[in-house]
C-alpha cells in the first residue's frame, strides 16, 4: 500500500537535524511515507503533490497541498520550513526555491536519481537525472553536512544525496544537533 513503505534510510539518518517539533515540508510527497514518519516523531508536516489521490491519502496528517509545482506558482511563497525533504524528484527550476525555503538553522534533506541511472533503469532521461556535483552547486549557500554521489544496490540505481543546513546569521557555530555522533 502506498505511503506505508519505510522512509528513506538517508532521510532517517539526517532527521535528527530537524529541531524538535519543527516544521517539515515534503516536496512531491506522494502518499506520505516521510510525512507519516515525521508526524509520528512530533513534527508539524506539510506535503505537496500534484496528485489528488496522493493528497487525499495524507489528509489528516498535517497540511496537504495539491499543486502542480512544475507548471504553477510555488504554493508556499514567503514561507520557510525547519526542514525541506525531497526524495526521488527533480525539477531543476525549483532547486533555488527549495534551498530558499529552509529557515536559518534548518536543513535540506534531498535524495534523488543521478546520471548513470539510465544504464540500470528508470528514470533515464537526462531531465530527471542530477549531473555530477549538481546538488553541491545548488546548496552552495548552505553548510554541507553530508553528501553522496554514486551507485546503490537493491534496487540498483544511481543517486545523489545531500543533507545541508542554513547557518544562523548571528551564530559562529552550528547548533549542537548538527554535530556528527560517534555512529555518524
Amino acid at each position: 500500500m502506498h505511503g506505508t513503505e519505510a522512509p528513506s534510510p538517508w532521510v532517517r539518518r539526517w532527521a535528527h537535524l530537524v529541531p524538535a517539533g519543527g516544521s517539515v515540508l515534503d516536496v512531491a510527497c506522494g502518499h506520505g511515507r516521510h510525512l507519516r514518519w515525521f508526524a509520528a516523531h512530533g513534527h508539524k508536516v506539510t506535503g505537496v503533490d500534484r496528485s489528488a489521490e496522493a493528497i487525499a491519502s495524507i489528509a489528516g496528517l498535517g497540511r496537504a497541498v495539491e499543486a502542480d509545482i512544475e507548471n504553477g506558482p510555488w504554493p508556499f511563497e514567503g514561507e520557510r520550513f525547519d526542514a525541506v525533504v525531497v526524495t526521488n524528484y527533480l525539477w531543476r527550476p525549483l532547486l533555488p526555491t527549495l534551498v530558499a525555503s529552509v529557515v536559518d538553522g534548518g536543513v535540506l534533506i534531498c535524495e534523488t536519481f543521478a546520471a548513470g541511472n539510465e544504464t540500470v533503469g528508470k528514470p533515464s532521461r537526462p531531465d530527471f537525472l542530477l549531473q555530477n556535483g549538481e546538488l553541491l552547486r545548488a546548496c552552495a549557500d548552505l553548510h554541507i553536512v553530508a553528501y553522496e554521489d554514486g551507485f546503490c544496490n537493491a534496487p540498483e540505481r544511481f543517486v545523489q544525496r545531500i543533507a545541508a543546513v542554513r547557518k544562523r546569521p548571528s551564530a559562529g557555530a552550528l547548533p549542537q544537533r548538527f554535530a556528527l555522533d560517534a555512529a555518524g
